[in-house]
């Protein structure tokens, strides 16, 4: 069994596999108490698979013994000086030479005795294995009920709906993976949300992916997990990371409806349901339809900068738009509608001054008007700004 110690340097790219089969990668903070534990039970399963194998612990910080008793025990060790979940795994993943990588934590809630059964799927062809909590066995004391029944199931709802995944466990801790796989996902972020980005990827990138039932333990040691920052940095990234549900369906939804009211009560007051609506309505209407504009805009921006920077791949509809897209299109059309907002206030004042300068009350004209030169304007801006992520798309 090849196993080395030492730390590495703080930066790095994946290294070439070096005849070992399996690394075992556990992030460490302050895990003195449970450390050496996990490391006999991955190494005592890699001896009875009779493969080659390492366990690498990243050191992310801890103030304890842990390092020592990590070293002691038969690991090999880095140090990540970058805090975070995330930032530990990366590092891991990047320092170890396994052809096939099995994550999990160092507190000895994963029995790492069941490497074998998260390796075999990888040898017949899947190339990322989710161990599945819901679907096993959750020993009393393992998982606080808030997490159990709400947490877990709340986050791994949302990345079913906005990523249309069928994984039901989505933030269990044991996963495994091929070298392979790693280099395609191109994983970046640093926290706790780094669980959620490995499935997001592995989606977009269209791994092939299986789950099997684990059982979890109660953990030995202390609780890293803050449970309502942790959460939201879940959250977080998967709007973040499909701005559609943050910009595009909200935008669109208060277009139409603010839409609907403008061309409505363009013309003047109307009766509807038994009520008069008029001013009030309107003034709603052109604020919605503003407000919905710009989050469009804001979803074709996110969308433009993540096909530039390869985080995603965008809709065909939005590929379309872009082709046809160009800085001086946006430029006429945005012209063209604020020319229009001018030439509706224009017409107010020419009005105003040919009957004798009267109490203006021309509310619903320039409500309009004035709202057709604001999306002349912001249209003008997001052509340059869709514009420049084109030029660095290209």
């Amino acid at each position: 069994m090849k196993v080395a110690a030492g730390p590495g340097d703080d930066t790095g790219s994946p290294k070439e596999p070096e005849q070992v089969e399996v690394s075992v990668v556990m992030p460490c903070l302050n895990e003195a108490d449970g450390v050496a534990t996990c490391i006999a039970k991955a190494l005592g399963a890699i001896a009875e698979m009779g493969v080659s194998g390492e366990v690498v612990v990243v050191d992310n910080g801890s103030t304890d013994s842990s390092a020592e008793i990590a070293q002691q025990a038969g690991a090999r060790v880095v140090h990540e000086r970058r805090r975070g979940y995330g930032a530990a795994y990366q590092r891991g993943f990047n320092e170890a030479r396994g052809r096939y990588i099995v994550m999990g934590d160092a507190d000895d809630t994963y029995d790492f005795t069941e490497i074998e059964r998260f390796i075999t799927p990888l040898r017949e062809g899947y190339e990322l294995v989710m161990g599945d909590r819901l679907k096993g066995n959750i020993l009393p004391g393992a998982m606080p009920w808030s997490h159990r029944w709400i947490g877990n199931p709340i986050l791994s709802g949302l990345l079913r709906v906005f990523f249309h995944t069928r994984i039901s466990d989505s933030h269990c801790g044991m996963r495994s993976f091929t070298r392979e796989a790693f280099v395609k996902m191109d994983l970046r972020t640093s926290g706790m949300e780094f669980a959620s980005e490995i499935v997001v990827k592995a989606l977009r990138v269209g791994l092939k992916i299986h789950e099997i039932p684990i059982t979890y333990h109660p953990r030995i040691g202390e609780s890293k997990l803050s449970g309502l920052r942790d959460a939201w940095r879940h959250v977080r990234f998967m709007l973040l990371f499909s701005p559609s549900y943050l910009f595009l369906l909200p935008g669109l939804l208060l277009m139409a409806t603010g839409g609907l009211l403008v061309l409505a009560l363009a013309g003047g007051p109307r009766e509807i349901l038994g009520l008069r609506w008029d001013y009030h309505p309107l003034l709603f209407g052109c604020s919605m339809l503003i407000l919905g504009f710009n989050l469009v805009v804001f979803d074709i921006a996110a969308k433009a900068f993540s096909m530039g920077s390869g985080l995603a791949n965008p809709r065909q509809w939005l590929r379309r738009l872009l082709d046809s897209f160009s800085l001086e299109k946006g430029l006429i059309l945005g012209g063209l509608v604020f020319v229009a907002g001018v030439g509706i206030e224009a017409k107010i004042v020419y009005e105003w001054i040919r009957n004798g300068y009267p109490e203006l009350m021309a509310v619903r004209g320039v409500t309009i008007g004035m709202t057709a030169m604001v999306l002349g304007v912001q249209t003008v801006f997001a052509s340059f700004l869709v514009g420049l992520m084109q030029i660095k798309h290209r």
